[in-house]
């Protein structure tokens, strides 16, 4: 009986998704994005405070209006389902009768914490995103009064569209099949919502937006994934626990770690989108820097075991006697022999002069690059050659990303220069 065997495709895809994971790990612990997390938490918990004192002020409107509109009785109910009303007044997290005055300073905190809500999700980004370029003033100090009433405004066409989907999936002359076709519906309105304010934030928090598709993508891991966290979370956890432990204090204790736990996830995925662009980077640091030891450990030296899937977006076979680099050529592409040697020539006296030998594990022709010169001598193949030839802005992107890349490169091409000069 065979074994049943990837074909190279497939490989190359898990290998992408192994890295592209591992990466954003390591990213994730290295920028501390715990702290983050715990910073945004905090600040959500100072924005749910007067947020639900303005979620009373719209229950007791509402229930005025109940007396003679029906679709305000949808909306309260849809209001109390949605966010647990009477399991928040029964705790007394929200008042029976909300004061004008203290509306006012409710509003006041809303704005405040509000703001800092953002800076702490405009902090983490900038962790995440790595970009010198700044906002306009004028955006960074408006953008907070922008999120957060358009975060409200899909919350609330949220609950007004549950209102009605509840409202209809509970007649029951629709028969049972339609009720759970509402029902269905009513869930995956709730999802949209969240990937909707999800994408946005991707999208609109970073300085640079990053690529459209990716986003998409992860947005909908990071809606489904917080989906899971929330069932978990009220599967596992009850709120009387923690108010048996915490007393007064346990609901408030219960709603902050929730909000860490999303956080957490949230940031990670968020993490994960800026590790999609930097896959390949990270692959060829690893590849470059293999046999030095610079932060190897054995965890990373299995998910960047295999170069197939970089051969196969990079890789270039050259025979024998076939020119890798011309003298004088214009093009600025850097080389790295994979395997095999090669010989570099200088043109000399009407013919070709030997400079050196380079063996595989070498990175080539990088000096055109960074010079911003034309080809200094010619590389050509003395035996069967495995390469990969990488465009500028990957070279760039590499020594960006790595500062030990970065010192062996620089080194290298001081010695190739030390050389050149004594042989000169």
């Amino acid at each position: 009986m065979k074994s049943a065997r990837l074909d190279p495709a497939r490989r190359n895809r898990l290998d992408w998704l192994s890295q592209a994971g591992y990466t954003a790990w390591r990213l994730f612990v290295k920028n501390e994005l715990t702290n983050h997390a715990a910073a945004t938490a905090f600040y959500f918990l100072l924005s749910a405070a007067p947020l639900v004192l303005l979620l009373s002020y719209a229950t007791q409107y509402l229930a005025r209006l109940a007396e003679t509109s029906v679709p305000a009785v949808m909306l309260l109910a849809a209001l109390y389902q949605q966010f647990h009303l009477d399991e928040l007044s029964r705790l007394g997290l929200i008042p029976q009768q909300a004061q004008v005055a203290a509306g006012g300073v409710g509003l006041l905190t809303l704005i405040l914490s509000s703001r800092g809500l953002v800076n702490a999700l405009q902090s983490a980004f900038r962790v995440i995103f790595p970009d010198e370029s700044k906002r306009p003033l004028v955006l960074k100090w408006t953008l907070p009064l922008i999120i957060i009433p358009l975060a409200l405004g899909l919350l609330m066409i949220a609950v007004a569209a549950q209102a009605t989907l509840n409202f209809f999936a509970g007649v029951e002359l629709l028969g049972e099949s339609r009720a759970l076709l509402l029902k269905l519906l009513n869930a995956g309105l709730a999802l949209a919502t969240l990937w909707a304010l999800i994408y946005l934030a991707l999208r609109r928090l970073p300085t640079r937006p990053p690529p459209r598709r990716p986003t998409l993508l992860v947005a909908t891991l990071s809606t489904f994934s917080l989906a899971t966290l929330l069932a978990v979370f009220n599967g596992l956890f009850r709120i009387e626990k923690y108010q048996a432990i915490y007393g007064a204090l346990g609901g408030v204790v219960f709603i902050l770690i929730g909000a860490f736990a999303a956080c957490l996830v949230f940031y990670f995925w968020a993490q994960f989108l800026y590790a999609i662009a930097k896959v390949d980077v990270a692959a060829l640091e690893k590849l470059f820097l293999a046999g030095e030891g610079v932060g190897a450990n054995r965890l990373e030296a299995l998910v960047f075991a295999r170069a197939n899937r970089l051969l196969a977006k990079y890789g270039r076979a050259y025979a024998p006697g076939d020119s890798l680099i011309r003298e004088g050529d214009a093009d600025k592409d850097a080389i790295f022999l994979y395997a095999g040697r090669v010989g570099v020539y200088k043109r000399a006296d009407g013919g070709d002069r030997k400079l050196a030998e380079i063996g595989e594990g070498s990175l080539i022709g990088e000096m055109a690059h960074l010079l911003d010169e034309p080809r200094t001598a010619s590389v050509r193949a003395e035996t069967e050659v495995t390469a990969l030839v990488l465009p500028p802005a990957l070279l760039e992107e590499l020594m960006r990303y790595s500062a030990p890349l970065s010192r062996r490169i620089i080194g290298t091409l001081a010695e190739r220069l030390m050389r050149m000069n004594r042989a000169g």
